[in-house]
């Protein structure tokens, strides 16, 4: 008894061994696929990226911006940081210092957008945002501009505009709705909505058959009945102010000789 008592310690003792050279060795395995953020901030971008590289992470740009504190050139800020513990060959992402302002924000107001653009990127500054609105006349025309001209103090080197577009200041345009099948009062409702113009006709009697017979006259468009054609035809493109043209189907009995 004493013996297998021996035997069974022996077992469990062989098991704890192999438990904990386990974790170690999963520990060793996943602390040797990490790597820790070094300090880059003040060094230049050159420098930071050589560092990045020999404790196997990688440099990621991601913003430049004026400083009156670090020089240009070197790194303003970094994201993870210093100390972070994150997986081999993740992005260390930076912001590069331009130094102080030396660019004096030119006034690009009144200017074409390509105008503007090229005089943006000729002093070695970054196009940001370039919104449109309509107004009438000439289009892409600038007519404002963030950070204003001659600003200073400005965070970085991002001048957005906003230009003009005639385009957009023409009427809505739609796709055409379909208004076969509605009765008329509802497809003139709908076209309304849209801001169209509903121009209804009746639909076409057939000739009596009998020999002889005189025609019934023609009779003014019904508003009545269903919406049976329609030109433009459903998915065209309209505006505001077209006409639509449809044909409406007669009431049994409608317009009919008494």
């Amino acid at each position: 008894m004493k013996r297998i008592f021996s035997l069974l310690l022996g077992a469990l003792a062989m098991v704890a061994v192999a438990l904990v050279s386990a974790f170690v060795t999963m520990r060793v395995a996943i602390h040797g696929r990490e790597a820790v953020v070094p300090a880059l901030t003040g060094l230049t971008v050159s420098a930071a990226s050589d560092l990045a590289a020999r404790t196997g992470l990688q440099l990621s740009l991601e913003n430049r911006f004026y400083s009156a504190d670090v020089a240009a050139g070197h790194v303003l800020a970094q994201d993870p940081e210093p100390g972070s513990r994150v997986r081999r060959e993740w992005p260390i992402r930076i912001t590069e210092s331009l130094g102080t302002q030396a660019v004096n924000i030119p006034n690009l107001t009144g200017e074409s957008e390509r105008a503007a653009t090229v005089s943006i990127r000729r002093l070695s500054l970054d196009l940001g945002v370039v919104a449109h609105l309509a107004v009438a006349g000439d289009p892409d025309v600038v007519l404002a501009q963030t950070p204003p001209a001659n600003s200073a103090g400005v965070d970085g080197p991002r001048v957005s505009l906003l230009v003009s577009d005639n385009d957009a200041a023409q009427a809505q345009a739609y796709a055409m709705p379909s208004l076969v099948g509605l009765s008329y009062s509802v497809a003139a409702a709908r076209a309304a909505t849209a801001g169209l113009h509903l121009v209804a006709a009746a639909e076409a009697v057939p000739a009596p058959a009998t020999e002889g017979a005189v025609a019934a006259p023609a009779s003014p468009a019904p508003t009545l009945g269903t919406i049976t054609a329609q030109f433009p035809q459903a998915g065209h493109r309209v505006q505001q102010g077209d006409t639509v043209h449809v044909t409406v189907g007669r009431l049994s009995g409608f317009g009919a000789a008494q």
